[in-house]
Order: C-alpha cells, then structure tokens, then sequence
C-alpha cells in the first residue's frame, strides 16, 4: 500500500511539473500574442489530464492547476486584439488539437466567450459543447472534463431574465443543457464502479464518495434556474431527474441523488410533487438506505410547516401524511431485512412531520404508534440499543409536543408501543413520562386517566418478569420511587366519589410493589386519603351520618387496611407514624372510636415491633405530641391512653430519656383550649416523676464515672416549672421554683459535676427570662416578684 502511495505521488510530481513546463512556454507565447504557440503548449499542458494513474483525489490536484491556465488563457482569446482572430474562427481552430482531451477542454474555453460575444445563441453552443464531450468515456477523466463545462457554462445559460436568453423555450433549452451533462455524467459516475478488480470495491467506493460533488453540482444549477417554476419541475425536471436515479441502479449514486433532490429543490416544491418523489422509492435498489432519505425528506417538510402557519392548508391539500405513511408502510414490505432501528427512525420522523403539520390530530398521531407496534410484534425480543433509543424518542415527542400527558394517555397504542421496551428502558421512559407531569404541573384527574397511567409506569412500581432486583442501583431505585410517590400527590378531582376511585386504583397497582417499594408509596396513598377526607369535611359541614353514599369511616376502613400492607415490609416507625396522622384525621372528624383504634394500633407496634432504644424515644414523643392535641375523647379513653403513655415513658432504656418523656407527659394534663383539660395536680406528679428520674440518673453517673452528669436535665425541668407557673397551675408555686433553683446552684457549685457550658448558658438565660418577667411590673412581673435569684 505505501509502494503505491508512493507512486502516486511521483505520478503526481511528475504531471504538474510537465503543466508548469508547458505553462511557461504558452505564458510566453501569450506574451508575445502568439497564438499558434499557445495553442500548441497549452494542447500539451492540458495532455497532462490524460494520465489514468491518479485517484480522484490526486486528479483532482493537478485538474485545479490546468484549470487556473485555462483562465489565464481564457482573458487572451477574449481579446481578439491580441491574436486577430474572430471568436468563430477561433472556434474552429482549436478543434485541430491532435488529443480529443485537449481539444475539449480549449473547445469549452473558447465555447465560453463565444457564447459571451452572442456570435452564435448560447442553446446552440451548449448543445454542441455537451454533445463534443461525449468523446471522453473515461470515467475519471470525463467527470472532470464534464465539470468544467459546467462551470464555464453556469453563468451563461439561457435563463429567463439572462443576457443569454433566447425565444419563447428559452429555459426548455437550459434545462436541457444541463439535464443532459447530469446523465452523462453519472452514467461516468456510475461507470466507475465497475472499473478494476473486483477486489478493491471499499476503495474504489471511497474514490467514487469523493467525486459526487461533481454530479450534485449540477442538480442544485437546476435549482438555480429562474425559469424552473413548479409547473415546469412538476411536467420535466423532476420525471427526468428521477428516471436517471433509477435506472442507473447504482445504490451509492442513487442514495446520493436522492438525497440532492430533497436538500436543493424548494420546499413547497417536493410538497407539490410528493407523489412522483415517493413513488420513485419503493423502485431504489434494496440496498439503499431508503429510511435516511424519507426522514431526511420529512424532517424538511416538518421544518416548513413549522416555518409559517400559512403553508399549513397546503399539507392538507395535498394529503401529505397519508401519502407519507403509505410510502412508508411500502419501504418496510418491501425492505424484509430493514433492522428494526431503520423502520422505528422512519416512524419517529412520520410522527415528528405530523406533530408539527397536524397536531390536533390525535388519530394521525397513533396510527404511527400503531403502525410501530404491528412492526415490533413481528420482532421476537427489541434488543438492538439504538433501537431502543429510537422507541423512547418516539414515546417522547407526544410528551413534548402537547407538554400533557393527559392527551398521551388518550393514545391507545401508547402502552402497547412501551410494552416493547427492555425492563431498563420501560423505567427510563416511566421516568420521563412523570418528569413532563411534574414540569407542566399535569393533573390526572379521572380514574380511567389513572389507570392508564399507572400501567404505563409500572416498570416503576413493581417487579417486571426478568427483572433482578438486587443488581438495582440504591440511589437509582430511591429516585424512581420517590418520583412515583410525588406523582401519587399530583393525582386530584374535586368530587370526592372520583378522588377514592382513584385511591382505590393506586392502591390496586402499588400495593403489588414489595417490600422494598411500600415505605415510599404506602406514606403518599395515605396522605391522599386524609386530603380526601378534608375534602369530604369542606363539602358536607357535618359528615358523620352514614346515610351518605362515601362516608368517613370507609375512608379510614381504606386508611387503616393500606398501612396494615406495611407489616409485610416491615417498617413498624413508619405505620406508627401515619397511625398517628389518621388519628389526628379522626379527631377533625369527630370520630371517638375510630381515633382510638388508631392510638391502640400505634401503640401495639410501639409494644411489639419497636425494639431500637432511639426509635422508642422518637416514637413516645410523637403519641404525646398527638395524644395531647387530641380532643375528641372522653374522659374514660383519654385517661387509658394517658396512663399508657406515661407508663411507656418511664420505661425507656435511659434515664435521660425517661426524664424527657415523663415532663413532656405534663402536657397531656393541661391544655390551652377553651375546654381543655387542666389537672394540675397531676402535672405537679409529672415533673415532681421527672426530678426523681433526673436525680437518678446524677446518682446514677457518679457511681459509674465518680463524677455527677450534667445538670441539662434540671434546667429543662426548670423550664417546665416556668412554662406550668406563667399558664396558672396553682400547683406551681413561687417557691417550689425556688426550690429547684437553689437545688440546680448547689449541684453545678458540687466537685462532682463535670462543668457544662451548655447548661450554664441555658440556666443563665431561663435566669434573663424570670428577671425579664420580674421587671415587666403587671399581674406576671407580681407572680415572679417572690422568685430570688
């Protein structure tokens, strides 16, 4: 390969050097305006461009430098002062050249000002210079001969509006022209392939892609013609056009040329002539890549619909898509071994094309869809990536499109198109279809809606067949379920009957999610059912009787019977939680027992489920917070659940923690509502229970660690004290404060307290505060006065 590399470059070398040498002698003959001189050097210069050792490539190199000659020699014969020759007989002249390869090239030379002078019309000089060229057969060599005419001859075509125009099929006459050199030259083009060895067809195939430049040239001089209007590309250019592409049967040649007709021609052109386009594709060899070239022609058509609204009745006229889809659906039938990423590219550009031209049409829309899910039935199992990638584009652009996944969910073939998708790619797409509710803040509002929904999604919310679910990222698996958690709170209708429809649909399809799933899920479904209930509240005013077709108590029937599936999990903290939230729920409602169901189901898994120290701690301090605001039970049940409560608090595993729970179990005695309860007595009991606890636990740590803990415990007692004194507790007097200030002074003044700045600077501002209410004068600063400090 490098010998031949090699060579070719000495080829090369070799022909430029002889262009420059013979280049020197004619630029001396021009000097001396002698013509017959530089017609002789300038015919063996040009003899250079016979040689058939060079690729294109290199060709190309030693073509450009004749062609920069020939201009040079082109402003002499121009300036018939110089030579004294007419331009006709000029032309004559040349045409004695011994090679008929330089005698070409000096004929397009002088056929070029003598079209300029308008001795002769430019129609005649044309058709005669395309007809002389058909002397060269040499692929190589004829490509470039062919080229140059067409460059010298761009600018004089006998165009409407040109200087160069003739009579009434003036324009016929330059179409004619340059259809004529485009056939010729791709049967040159084409010619190529079967040149050489059979062997080396890759390379012979690069050399080929390297000179379609040439071809397409003269294509997009088509384009450029005034004189082609609509009718004319509709009745000549195009048939013509197309027949060549077809019967060369040269896939590269006819894939390129397609591809050349769609990019140069005009818009509103291929839309007028969309029939007699896609009628040409199902003829292509099988080999062409047939899918490019429609989406390529589609992505066009779409970029112009969305270029004005005005073109849009011009689609319609037309009936583009169903033209489109037809030609399509031929493509695939008649293409058996088209992969699967080929058919699914051109649904995604069909769908893409009438997103844009017909968006309110929803049955166009899928019928793509459709069409795609009969195309992957026939395919066993989609395993292809990018084709997978395709498919997730094609579900996206609805989503894009109408930003509502409401509309999406209208789509029948919707799901049936995500059922295709590998476990991975269905989460990916699950995921993308909740990330467009999220952004356009979509509500699903219809129990129907839901259930579509959530079977699109369900690679999200259970285990696929196939799927292992221990290779799930855990970071990846929190983000999904999360994601399906916020969507559960974006489902919403005002009338409540629809609203448990849709609870009770949710809960069919997550309650089949696992273990793993449930903590994420169970909370939302929960929350959407207490959102429900205060709906039912705000609607009804009085919503206890059970005349009523939805009633509270078969809400919290369903509430209770959804945070029971969390026993499977478990997650004991979790369902005492969300007890405790229905609780609350039923106490808004008025619902004594139903409240007190909940409280004793909470309680029973603080008894038997909840066995870590911290977890018991969270947990009693969120029944007394609940428990406190309770006000719907009478004096019986709310003493049974206070008497649990307390109980459960000194029995926590430390005593700080136990000193905690038992003041803040004072709360449970007095509270601030107009018919509140306030027992005094028993809140003295509370925190006189505390200080026995808290004078423990000082004991407690001087016997471990020979030195007393920290007086933290006190203080907060202290505060208590205050909190009781300040509300009106007559059990709280001055001087018990007192008391307990002294007790606190003399513990942090002991040798066996360890200092504590925290606690020196929470004793010190509880001391600013009593000061503070000392100094306010009124009844308080009265109460305060008989406090020393």
């Amino acid at each position: 390969m490098l010998n031949g590399t090699e060579d070719e470059e000495k080829w090369l070398a070799e022909g430029i050097a002889g262009i420059q040498h013979n280049a020197f002698y004619m630029h001396r003959a021009l000097d001396s305006n002698n013509l017959r001189e530089a017609l002789k050097y300038s015919a063996q210069m040009l003899s250079e461009l016979r040689t058939s050792k060079l690729s294109p490539h290199k060709y190309y190199e030693l073509y450009m430098r004749a062609f920069d000659e020939l201009k040079r020699l082109e402003l002499f014969f121009k300036d018939d002062s110089k030579h004294g020759v007419s331009v006709v007989d000029l032309y004559e002249l040349v045409q004695h050249a011994g090679n008929i390869l330089p005698r070409l090239y000096l004929l397009c030379t002088v056929g070029s000002i003598y079209i300029k002078s308008k001795e002769a019309p430019a129609k005649e000089v044309l058709k005669d210079l395309v007809e002389m060229c058909r002397g060269v057969q040499h692929p190589i060599r004829g490509l470039f001969l062919r080229s140059y005419l067409a460059q010298i001859s761009r600018d004089k075509l006998p165009d409407i509006g040109s200087e160069y125009e003739g009579d009434a099929d003036t324009v016929m006459d330059a179409v004619d022209f340059v259809l004529q050199n485009f056939t010729e030259m791709n049967k040159l083009w084409v010619r190529m392939q079967h040149q050489g060895p059979g062997g080396v067809r890759e390379k012979r195939e690069k050399e080929r892609s390297e000179l379609q430049d040439l071809v397409g040239k003269n294509l997009h001089v088509l384009s450029q013609i005034e004189g082609v209007d609509l009718e004319m590309y509709k009745e000549t250019v195009l048939p013509r056009v197309l027949e060549q592409v077809v019967n060369c049967k040269d896939d590269l040649a006819q894939y390129y040329l397609m591809d050349c007709i769609i990019q140069v021609f005009p818009d509103e052109y291929h839309l007028q002539t969309l029939e007699t386009l896609l009628g040409a594709c199902p003829q292509l060899q099988p080999t062409v890549d047939v899918k490019t070239v429609l989406s390529r022609l589609m992505d066009r058509l779409s970029n112009y619909a969305a270029s004005s609204t005005d073109v849009l009745p011009e689609f319609l006229q037309v009936e583009a898509f169903s033209k489109l889809s037809n030609a399509i659906g031929k493509v695939i039938e008649a293409q058996l071994d088209m992969p699967a990423v080929g058919a699914i590219t051109l649904y995604v550009s069909l769908l893409t094309f009438t997103l844009r031209v017909h968006p309110d049409r929803l049955d166009h829309v899928d019928q793509v869809l459709g069409a795609c899910v009969k195309k992957l039935s026939n395919i066993p199992k989609l395993e292809d990536s990018r084709a997978m990638k395709q498919v997730v584009a094609l579900l996206s652009a609805p989503l894009e499109k109408y930003n509502d996944i409401v509309t999406a969910l209208t789509l029948s073939n919707y799901p049936r198109v995500m059922d295709h998708l590998d476990i991975g790619t269905n989460k990916l797409m699950a995921m993308v279809i909740i990330q467009s509710i999220m952004k356009n803040n979509s509500c699903i509002s219809t129990a129907d809606k839901v259930e579509v929904l959530f079977e699109l999604i369900k690679g999200l919310i259970k285990d696929i067949d196939g799927a292992d679910v221990d290779e799930l990222d855990e970071e990846d698996f929190k983000e999904e379920q999360n994601s399906v958690a916020r969507l559960i709170h974006m489902l919403y209708n005002d009338e409540p009957e629809e609203m448990l429809k849709i609870i009770c649909i949710v809960r069919k399809h997550t309650m089949v999610g696992g273990p793993k799933r449930l903590p994420f899920t169970v909370s939302s479904l929960v929350f959407s059912a207490l959102r429900l209930l205060r709906q039912l509240q705000g609607q009804e005013g009085d919503i206890v009787g059970e005349e009523a077709s939805m009633t509270p108590n078969k809400i919290f029937q369903l509430l209770t019977q959804i945070i029971e599936s969390l026993s499977a999990v478990p997650s004991p903290e979790l369902a005492l939680r969300l007890y405790l939230q229905c609780a609350e729920a039923a106490n808004g409602c008025d619902i004594e027992h139903v409240a007190y169901e909940f409280f004793t189901q909470a309680f029973l898994l603080y008894e038997e489920e909840i066995a870590d120290s911290k977890a018991q701690v969270t947990a009693i301090h969120l029944i007394i917070g609940t428990l406190q605001r309770m006000n719907v039970f009478g004096v019986e049940n709310r003493d049974t659940l206070t008497h649990k409560a307390t109980g459960y608090s000194a029995r926590l595993l430390k005593k700080a923690d136990q000193c905690r729970a038992v003041y803040a179990c004072s709360h449970l005695f007095w509270v601030d509502d107009q018919d509140g309860i306030k027992d005094g007595e028993r809140v003295l009991l509370c925190l006189k229970r505390a200080l026995r606890i808290a004078n423990a636990a000082q004991q407690m740590a001087n016997v471990a660690r020979g030195s007393g803990g920290p007086v933290s415990l006190f203080v907060e007692i202290l505060n208590k004290y205050i909190y009781f004194f300040e509300k009106g507790n007559k059990q709280i007097t001055s001087s018990a404060i007192q008391g307990l200030i002294e007790l606190i002074n003399t513990e942090m003044q002991s040798d066996s307290t360890n200092p504590d700045s925290v606690a020196d600077a929470f004793l010190a501002s509880t001391l600013r505060y009593i000061q503070f209410q000392k100094q306010k004068g009124g009844v308080m600063g009265e109460k305060f006065e008989s406090i020393k400090l």
